[in-house]
C-alpha cells in the first residue's frame, strides 16, 4: 500500500480524552465504557483508550473484538448478537446487549458448552426505535427468562438513543430507565451491576448534573475518540483535533471550471451541475468517492476548495492559495464523524498513528 492518502490517528489525544471524560464519568458516578466502532478497533486505539482509565472495551463487531482480545479489558458487543455468531461472541465478548428470547437461549447453550459464564445487558426502547423491547412487561418476562437461564447473567439494563430516531438523552427517559430497573431488581430479588443509559448522547445531561441517581454506564465513542457528542457538537474537556486526512496531489492544471458540452450522468447516475468561475488552476489529489464521502471532508488550508470528484479522483479549485502547492505536495483535510469511519474502514487508506 503507498502511504498516502493516510487517515492520521493521534493517540496521545485520544487517550488525553478518555482521562477528561473518565474524571468527568467518576465525579457523576458513572462508569464509561469506551466505544472502538468508529476506530474499527484498531488496537492501537484500544490502547490509547485503556491508557486514559478505561476498563470496558465495546464494539458493534466480533470480527472487531477479535483484534482487541490480547488488550487488558473487559469486552462488550454492542450490537445484538446474531444466531449464526453466537460461538465466537461467547469466545470473545465478556458481555452483550440482547433483546430476543432466542438469542439468549443460544448464548446459555453455548456458554455452558463452553465452561462460560457470559453477562448480558437487556435492552429497553425508550422510543427510538431500534433494538430494544419497547413493553415494559416484555422486558421484564425477558429479565426473567435471563434469570432462569443457565451459563448467561443478567447483569445490567440499558438502551440506545438519538442513533436512529433522533430522540434526545433527557432526566425524564433516563429516569424511565432507572425505574425499570429497579423494578426488575425488586421482582426478582437481584442487584443490577450496570443502568446503562445512553452514548455520548447523553453527556450533556450528565455535565449539567441532570443525569438521575442510578444511571452507572455511559458507552462513550464519539466523545472519547473526536472529543463531539449530542448533534456533532464539541464535548467540553475533549480535543477535536484526532483525526486528519492526508492526500497527494497528482495533477495541477489550468482548467475551464465547467466541462465542454456536458450531457451525459457523472459516473454515480447524477446529472452534475458547474458554476462558472472561468479559468481556474485546478489540483486533483489521489482519493475518492469510493474512499471518503467527499462532502465530508474539509481542507485546512481554507483557500482549498473542494470542486467535485469521482471514485477515485478529488478535484480542488487551488486559485486562489498563497501556498505554491506542486505536483507531489500534500493535502490534509477534517473530518466528520462519518468520514472518519470510512477512512478507516478502507483498505486503500494507510492509518497512520502519531
Amino acid at each position: 500500500m503507498s502511504t498516502y492518502p493516510c487517515i492520521n490517528i493521534h493517540l496521545n489525544r485520544i487517550t488525553e480524552n478518555t482521562k477528561n471524560m473518565v474524571a468527568s464519568c467518576n465525579a457523576h458516578n458513572v462508569i464509561p465504557t469506551g466505544v472502538t466502532k468508529l476506530a474499527c478497533a484498531y488496537p492501537e486505539v484500544g490502547q490509547a483508550i485503556l491508557n486514559g482509565g478505561i476498563k470496558i472495551l465495546s464494539d458493534s463487531r466480533i470480527a472487531n473484538l477479535k483484534k482487541i482480545r490480547h488488550l487488558d479489558a473487559v469486552t462488550m458487543l454492542l450490537r445484538l448478537p446474531a444466531v449464526s455468531e453466537i460461538s465466537d461472541v461467547i469466545e470473545y465478548a465478556d458481555i452483550s446487549l440482547n433483546s430476543e428470547a432466542k438469542t439468549l437461549e443460544a448464548l446459555s447453550q453455548e456458554a455452558v458448552k463452553q465452561g462460560k459464564e457470559h453477562k448480558v445487558i437487556l435492552m429497553h426502547d425508550l422510543g427510538d426505535l431500534r433494538e430494544g423491547s419497547f413493553y415494559d412487561e416484555e422486558t421484564l418476562a425477558l429479565s426473567r427468562k435471563t434469570i432462569e437461564l443457565p451459563g448467561i447473567q443478567l447483569v445490567g439494563l440499558g438502551t440506545n438513543l438519538a442513533c436512529y430516531g433522533g430522540v434526545e438523552p433527557t432526566s425524564e427517559n433516563q429516569t424511565r430507565l432507572v425505574n425499570l430497573a429497579k423494578q426488575i431488581e425488586a421482582d426478582y430479588g437481584i442487584t443490577l451491576q450496570y443502568i446503562s443509559g445512553a452514548s455520548s448522547a447523553g453527556l450533556n445531561l450528565m455535565l449539567d448534573n441532570e443525569l438521575p441517581n442510578g444511571i452507572n454506564q455511559l458507552r462513550l465513542g464519539a466523545s472519547l475518540l473526536m472529543g463531539i457528542g449530542l448533534n456533532d457538537e464539541p464535548v467540553p474537556y475533549t480535543r477535536q483535533d484526532t483525526f486528519t486526512l492526508t492526500s497527494e496531489i497528482i495533477e495541477i492544471k489550468v482548467k475551464p471550471s465547467v466541462p465542454v458540452n456536458s450531457t451525459a450522468l457523472d459516473a454515480f447516475g447524477n446529472k452534475p451541475e458547474f458554476i462558472d468561475r472561468g479559468l481556474r488552476k485546478r489540483a486533483i489529489c489521489a482519493i475518492g468517492k469510493q474512499d471518503v464521502d467527499i462532502s465530508e471532508i474539509t481542507p485546512i488550508n481554507k483557500d482549498v476548495l473542494i470542486i467535485g470528484g469521482s471514485s477515485d479522483h478529488l478535484i480542488l479549485d487551488i486559485d486562489y492559495c498563497k501556498k505554491d502547492y506542486q505536483v507531489g505536495s500534500l493535502i490534509e483535510f477534517e473530518l466528520s464523524y462519518g468520514a472518519v469511519l470510512q477512512c478507516m474502514t478502507s483498505e486503500y487508506i494507510t492509518k497512520r498513528f502519531l
